[in-house]
Order: C-alpha cells, then sequence, then structure tokens
C-alpha cells in the first residue's frame, strides 16, 4: 500500500500547487480580492451614501444665515345686495416679502459647528467601515483557500481508504485478515465519505460569503501571507497607534464636539431674537355697478422685529438639559470606543503570536504523523500491526494536515486583524491597485450651496 499512498500525497501536493500557484494568469491575489469589495461591496457603499446625506446637513444649517423670499397673490370677490341694489366688488393683490434673521442668540452658528463635526464622525465612521471591509474580504479569502484545501484533503483520504478497504478484502479472501479488519476499514471509508460532503458543503458555503463580500465568485485563488512588514513592533506599540488614530475613537471625539455645539445652539434658544423683513405689494380693486371708485394701490414695507424670550413653559430649558444629558453621553462613548479597540488589539495581537507558533508546531506534526503512517504500514505488512493502527494512523495525519491548513490561515488573518484593530488597514497603507473615494469632493460641492435640486453627480 506505501506505493499507492505516496503517490496519493503527490495527487494532493500536485492539486493543491495547482490551485495556488502563483504563476497562474488569471489567479486572483488577495490584494486584488481587497481591491474588488472596496469598489463592489454594498454595505460599504450604502455607508459612502450615509456620508452623502449627512454632507447636506452643513448646507441646512447655513440656511439660518440667508434671507428667505416668498411671493403670495390672491383675489376675492364680494356681493352685497341693499335696497334691490347689488354691489359686486373684486380686489386682487399679490406681493413679494423677504425676510432675514440679524441674530438667533448664535443658534445658527453653532448648528453649523455641529453639523460640521458630524460630518467629520460620518467621516471617520466610514473609514472605520472601510476597515471592517477590507478586513472581512480577507477573512473570506482565506476561508475559502483553507476550505477547499480542507476539501481536497479530505477527498484524498477518502481515496486512501478506499484503497485500504480493497486491500483488506484482498487479504481476507486469501487467508491473512480477518473480517474485523475490513469491517474496521469499511466504517472508516463510510466516515470519510460524510466528511467530504460536510468539507464540500463548507466550501461552498465560504465561497457564497466570499461571493457577497468582494461581489464576484471565488476562482483561482493565491496562497497569501501575513502582512508581518506592516504590523507595530511590539503591543503596547500597536496599542498606542490604535489609540491615537483608530477612527472609532475619533468619531465618538467628533461627537463629542458636535453635542458640545448643539448644548449652546439648545441655549441660544433663550437669547434675544433680531429678524428683518421687507416687501412690495399691488392691489387693485373693481366694482360693478360703479358706485365705487375703482382703482389700484402699491405699498411697500420695511421693518425689524425684536423678541425676548420669557417663558416657554419650560420645553427650552428640557431642550437644554437634554442636550447636556447627550454631551455627557457622548464624552462616555469616546471611553466605551478606547476600550473596546484595546480589547480588538489585543486579542488581534495574542491570537496572531498564537498563530505563528501553531504553524510551526503542526508542519512538525504533519512530517512525524507522515512518518508514523510509513512505518505502521510497513509493519502490518510483515504482521506487527493490523488495519486498525494503520486506519488510527491515517486519521492522525489528516487532522494534523487540517490543523495545519488551518493555522496558517489563522496568521494571515490575524496579521490583517492587527492592522483593522490599530486602525491602519487601508487602502493606502495596503498599496491597493484602486481609486481611493474621497468623501471630501462631495461635502465641497454641497456644503455652501444656496440652491439647485441636483446632487452632485447629476441626479
Amino acid at each position: 500500500m506505501l506505493p499507492f499512498f505516496r503517490k496519493s500525497l503527490f495527487a494532493v501536493a500536485l492539486v493543491s500547487a495547482t490551485a495556488l500557484s502563483p504563476l497562474s494568469a488569471s489567479a486572483e491575489t488577495i490584494l486584488g480580492a481587497l481591491s474588488k469589495a472596496y469598489q463592489n461591496n454594498s454595505a460599504l457603499n450604502s455607508a459612502r451614501a450615509g456620508v452623502r446625506v449627512t454632507d447636506e446637513n452643513v448646507a441646512i444649517a447655513k440656511s439660518g444665515w440667508r434671507p428667505t423670499v416668498s411671493a403670495n397673490a390672491g383675489i376675492d370677490y364680494t356681493a352685497t345686495r341693499l335696497s334691490g341694489v347689488t354691489t359686486n366688488l373684486s380686489v386682487g393683490a399679490f406681493g413679494v416679502a423677504i425676510n432675514q434673521t440679524l441674530f438667533d442668540g448664535f443658534q445658527t452658528k453653532n448648528n453649523v459647528a455641529a453639523a460640521e463635526s458630524r460630518v467629520r464622525a460620518s467621516n471617520e465612521s466610514l473609514r472605520n467601515t472601510e476597515q471592517t471591509t477590507l478586513f472581512n474580504a480577507a477573512t473570506a479569502y482565506m476561508d475559502v483557500i483553507r476550505d477547499r484545501q480542507i476539501a481536497v484533503l479530505t477527498e484524498r483520504n477518502l481515496q486512501f481508504l478506499t484503497e485500504q478497504v480493497r486491500a483488506a478484502r484482498s487479504r481476507f479472501d486469501v487467508g491473512e485478515g480477518t473480517r474485523t479488519d475490513v469491517a474496521q476499514a469499511d466504517a472508516s471509508r463510510s466516515a470519510a465519505v460524510a466528511s467530504l460532503a460536510a468539507a464540500r458543503a463548507q466550501a461552498e458555503s465560504s465561497a457564497a460569503v466570499y461571493r457577497q463580500i468582494v461581489g464576484d465568485d471565488p476562482k483561482n485563488l493565491k496562497a497569501a501571507s501575513p502582512v508581518a512588514k506592516l504590523l507595530p513592533k511590539s503591543l503596547n506599540g500597536a496599542i498606542a497607534i490604535a489609540a491615537e488614530q483608530h477612527p472609532a475613537i475619533l468619531a465618538t471625539e467628533y461627537l463629542v464636539d458636535a453635542a458640545g455645539f448643539s448644548v449652546k445652539s439648545a441655549e441660544g434658544q433663550l437669547l434675544p431674537q433680531v429678524t428683518a423683513r421687507a416687501g412690495v405689494s399691488q392691489t387693485y380693486r373693481t366694482t360693478s355697478p360703479d358706485t365705487l371708485a375703482d382703482g389700484n394701490s402699491a405699498s411697500a414695507t420695511i421693518g425689524a422685529t425684536l423678541t425676548v424670550p420669557i417663558y416657554q413653559g419650560g420645553r427650552v430649558a428640557a431642550q437644554v438639559r437634554q442636550q447636556k444629558e447627550t454631551l455627557g453621553q457622548a464624552r462616555i462613548e469616546v471611553d466605551v470606543s478606547r476600550d473596546q479597540v484595546r480589547t480588538a488589539v489585543t486579542a488581534a495581537w495574542t491570537q496572531y503570536v498564537a498563530a505563528r507558533e501553531s504553524v510551526a508546531a503542526n508542519r512538525a506534526l504533519v512530517s512525524a504523523q507522515q512518518l508514523a503512517l510509513n512505518g505502521v504500514i510497513e509493519e502490518r505488512n510483515v504482521g506487527q500491526r493490523t488495519t486498525l493502527d494503520v486506519l488510527n494512523a491515517q486519521a492522525d495525519v489528516i487532522t494534523a494536515q487540517i490543523n495545519l491548513a488551518t493555522s496558517e490561515r489563522d496568521t494571515v488573518v490575524a496579521s490583517y486583524a492587527i492592522l483593522s484593530a490599530t486602525g491602519s488597514l487601508s487602502v493606502d497603507r495596503l498599496g491597493l491597485q484602486v481609486a481611493k473615494y474621497e468623501p471630501k469632493e462631495h461635502y465641497n460641492a454641497v456644503k455652501d450651496k444656496w440652491y439647485g435640486l441636483r446632487t452632485p453627480d447629476g441626479r
């Protein structure tokens, strides 16, 4: 059986090398998959649209500084009967009015500042979503590679066990084995059939997740390596970098600024308000019969109004208190984000260290288990071992190979997890060949618009 087993191992290596060969022209790299996810991922594109929605709040807030212009027109018809005489009166009027806020207790100023802070927070939240998407794409990529490797190993294991069943029956036919050997070989082969079905199903499931995140089917995927050169030198260094630049922390800090401006805006409702107004109007008047003088008149008005709040039923006071509580909550959220980021960095770092050690240990284990299997087969051939010993040794080899594939996947994923946890998993950091989305372009296009219904992209 030894020549067949060596042939099977060579076939496994050949299939794996073919599937993961870097020389294949059509092979997909992990960076290529991340580039596709950056462009195609629906959740990421939705988050970008959400940032564009937030951008418009700045233009909305700035409208408080601008005048409002309205036109009005009306016509009235009155019929009056007196002493048998009916008088018809028609009055028409139209006019234009302009209103301008001169002072609103600094509400508009603080509303604009709050809106701008929320835009900065949304940009950081988008950057965090980008990192999450890229990390999920890297995870999906490595899951497909791992599960395909496991499926190949499981299939080759089934071929090996099928040969063991044939060999056990041949030995039983010539009186060198027992019926128990045949039954044990049959049982192991049946278990391998079930394992192969499960492995193939898992590979299909991983491919579906990959398709959802990346936006394309996983075809010929190249083997990936950990991004070790991009990682910090130590865990403490990683934590320091994350505390300084992670977008989740920066987003909550900007929301603290926004909440502070909202408090000032609410307090501004307690200050005096000054508005100016101007308008022109034209009135037309006709009567029938002509018992009154017909004619028209024009008028123009200009003036200012000072409003001093005295008591609003407690509504404004409640709004001020509410905004202060919101500010307090926003400050707590900063601490929450920092704790979460620190935990994520520590977990990713320890997983990376453990995965690297696991790869080395599993490689040594695969080599040792392979040697043990070869020895058991030789000893079984000379009657010193049983078929069950061979089956157990083969199971140990397959388990070691699967564990190796898993630890190799975990090493790559953990390295990307460190970049994500430190806020460094970006298009620029990875050098992805993709057009970078710049949220400031839309913001600059809409922040000072006075009019216009079309979006910057023409919708």
